[in-house]
Formats: C-alpha cells, structure tokens, sequence
C-alpha cells in the first residue's frame, strides 16, 4: 500500500512529514470504523505517539504499520463506545464530517462515508466493521487484512461478503447530486413555510426521520416513520428552533443543510434519496456532534499550519 520514502538519516522531522501524508487515510479507517470525529482523531493522535516510539528503521512499509496500528485501536475504542452507546438518549447518529473542505477523507473512496451507511455498520461488530472498511473503502488485499485484523482470510472474506450483503439491502442507488439538493431544497423551503403537504410531496411514503439530539429538549427521542408523520414534525422546525437559518454544506460526500442561529451552528440535516423521494432524513442536533463537524472543517487548516 502506501510507501513513503524513509528517511536517509531516520529524523523524527523526516518520519513525521511520512505520518502528514498518511494522516488523511488513517484518519479515514478510523473514522469509518467509529463514526465520529472525535474518537477517530484521538486514535490518529495515539498512533502518532506510538509512531514515535517506535524503531522506525526496522518498519519496512510505514503506510501498512500505520494502518495496521490505526485499526487495531480503533477497534479497541468501537468495542468500548458500544457499551457507552447503549446509554444514549435517542437515536445515535454518526458524527458528520465535512468533505467539502477536506475531501481527501473520502478521496480513496467514498465507500462507507455516508452517514446512513455508517448507522448500518454500526450493526456490525467491530471486527467485522473494519474488516469490511479496509476492503471496501481502502481496497486492502484479504491477506494484509486477515493479519491486520487477526483472522484466516477465509473468515475475513466472509465477513466482507455478508456485510456487502445486508448493506445492499438497506442501501440505496446513488441519486444526481443535482437532483439530492433539488429535493432538499424544496425539503427545507417547504419546512421554512410550515407546509405539510408539500413536505409530504418530497417524502416517500415510508421516509424515515432519525433526530440526534442525546437528550436536548423537544427532539424527538424514537424514529419517525411515515411521510405524515415526517412532514408534520418538520414543519415544525422554526418552531423548535426559532429564527434557523438554512445553509447548503458538504456532510460525508452528500449534500447536506446547515442549520444556524445568530451565527452558531445548532443542527445538520443530511438525507437519503429514493426512487421516490426523500427516504431518509438524518437530523444531527447534539451540540458535541456539530462541534466535531466544526472541527473536521479545520482540520486541512490545521494540518498545513
């Protein structure tokens, strides 16, 4: 996979130049893997102490070792943010992050960004998440996989064949990206307006509405199912947060609404789009998540200072 070249002397300033191009893809698995920014930079930041530590002159392949470290401690943290997870007040929702100003998180392949996607790995276990993330998003070889995740590559590629099975069954086909933000165009104007029936005429019949709010007063705390249901709580929104203002953004590679107040980022909609309309809508409200979304924006910012 990736190999930088080492350094002729073995400097800490050259090896870590060699991690600064990494940092994109590491990042990248462990996000996948966790679904959240934060946790996936902790792990980045972890790998890159490890990194120092380490005799750098017997490491053949950086790119592989890295990686190798990168998702071994994330699973390591997924298996714990499981147990953390199963006290959460209402739905959980990945953390979002903004492809829109650091693209290269998905750059390799979008595969396993979207944030409905990555609520269905959730249903995997870790092992398997990763498993999956590094063949799919990353095209790792079943060989360098199985020793990543300490499996036969027999097993490793079951795993990924009964993960590309059950997303196939909860996923859509791609939509224009035209046409995604056409919809959710029409989506909010209509949600501005307080309009239920031209909610319901961008919603498919059985749109479900996710809300991640992890306990914030007046949001909805159960999925909501059903374009009537959907269209009456949306139109509800300037009502739940007075005086939003609606802004396109880039969340996970979609098309995605920002929703401010007085200039401070207080939620993120991101949707699913079907054969006949909005089929999935992904309301990210808890303020830690928004910040993290706020951070993943800084992040290219960060790394070039």
């Amino acid at each position: 996979m990736d190999k930088p070249p080492p350094s002729a002397d073995g400097s800490l300033d050259e090896e870590a130049d060699a991690f600064q191009r990494l940092r994109p893809r590491l990042f990248g698995i462990a996000y996948r893997i966790l679904g959240s920014v934060s946790e996936a930079e902790d792990v980045v930041q972890d790998v890159w102490l490890r990194w120092q530590d380490t005799d750098r002159g017997a490491v053949l392949n950086p790119g592989a070792f890295l990686a190798k470290i990168t998702t071994r401690l994330a699973i390591n943290v997924a298996q714990s943010a499981r147990v953390r997870r199963e006290a959460y007040v209402g739905p959980w929702l990945p953390e979002p992050v903004d492809t829109g100003v650091d693209p290269q998180v998905g750059a390799e392949r979008g595969e396993a960004l979207e944030l409905a996607v990555l609520l269905v790995l959730e249903k995997l276990n870790p092992v398997e998440r990763a498993a999956y993330v590094l063949r799919e998003a990353f095209d790792y070889p079943y060989d360098e996989i199985a020793g990543i995740v300490r499996l036969t590559q027999a097993n490793v590629r079951q795993i990924v064949s009964r993960a590309r099975k059950r997303l196939s069954t909860e996923r859509r086909d791609p939509v224009d990206t035209v046409e995604h933000r056409r919809l959710l165009d029409a989506f909010v104007a209509a949600a501005q307006r307080g309009d239920v029936a031209a909610l319901e005429s961008v919603l498919s019949a059985d749109v479900v509405a996710y809300a991640d709010g992890n306990g914030l007063r007046g949001v909805a705390r159960l999925e909501v199912v059903g374009a009537g249901r959907v269209a009456r709580i949306s139109a509800f929104v300037d009502k739940l947060i007075p005086g939003a203002e609606f802004a396109f953004a880039e969340a996970n590679g979609l098309p995605s609404l920002l929703i401010r107040r007085d200039g401070v980022t207080v939620g993120l909609v991101s949707a699913t789009i079907g054969e006949d309309g909005i089929d999935g809508l992904y309301w990210v409200l808890a303020p830690e998540k928004l910040r993290a979304y706020e951070r993943s924006s800084d992040r290219l910012v960060r790394q070039e200072s």
